[in-house]
């Protein structure tokens, strides 16, 4: 086979484990979540196990959560989470009826501009003076802008969520059962991120390991 030949065949094998690798990580995203996770259903009654599936349950919700539009927002929530403890055979109780259980649930976002360790541009002009904190240009005391960048600088914005999921017994209302999830990071919220935010809060319910752990969960593009 002629040198040529070689070299193109590589080329094209090189190219094609490239845009594998590539496809590869286009496909999914992490979400890293610090989770931490509190199992107490002795507190339900004097002695009581680790309750077995199947078990059912009603959403119970705080009064802000029912207000408009709160209340549209807090009943997709309600939804993954619904579907999230289906997988360890919690089933939400139909109207009307009673459950042993009730599970209330809440989420919260802070929007940052930047990422915490980025720093505003905060520098020097010379022959102007310093530049404002956060500015890529110079104002003179009239308000006169005397200099920007030929490429305007574009912040990206950071996000930091949290979920968590409180279980309680329905007779006396103690709690049994708290978890949380945190994820700090630049992806947009869709339903696919928080449900594996509640996957990850979720895991190894309703029997989770003991103290800080870090979750990791894949979702698709």
């Amino acid at each position: 086979m002629k040198p040529s030949t070689v070299h193109s065949l590589l080329r094209l094998a090189v190219t094609g484990l490239l845009a594998l690798a590539l496809g590869g990580c286009a496909s999914v995203y992490l979400v890293d979540n610090q989770v931490q996770s509190f199992a107490r259903w002795d507190d339900a009654k004097a002695g009581a196990p680790v309750p077995q599936p199947p078990q059912i349950y009603h959403f119970e919700r705080l009064p802000s959560q029912k207000e408009s539009p709160i209340a549209a927002s807090q009943g997709e929530l309600e939804r993954l989470t619904e579907q999230v403890l289906a997988k360890a055979g919690w089933t939400q109780a139909t109207a009307g009826t009673g459950a042993p259980w009730t599970v209330s649930v809440s989420a919260s976002t802070l929007k940052l501009p930047r990422a915490p360790w980025e720093d505003p541009y905060n520098g020097w002009w010379p022959g102007f003076g310093p530049a404002m904190p956060g500015r890529d240009y110079v104002v003179t005391r009239t308000g006169q802008v005397i200099w920007m960048p030929m490429f305007p600088r574009f912040e990206t914005p950071y996000y930091q969520r949290q979920v968590q999921v409180v279980v309680r017994h329905a007779a006396t209302g103690r709690v049994v059962y708290e978890t949380r999830a945190a994820h700090d990071g630049r992806w947009n919220s869709t339903p696919g991120l928080w449900t594996a935010m509640l996957d990850a809060a979720l895991q190894g319910f309703p029997a989770p390991p003991e103290g800080l752990r870090q979750v990791n969960i894949e979702v698709p593009r």
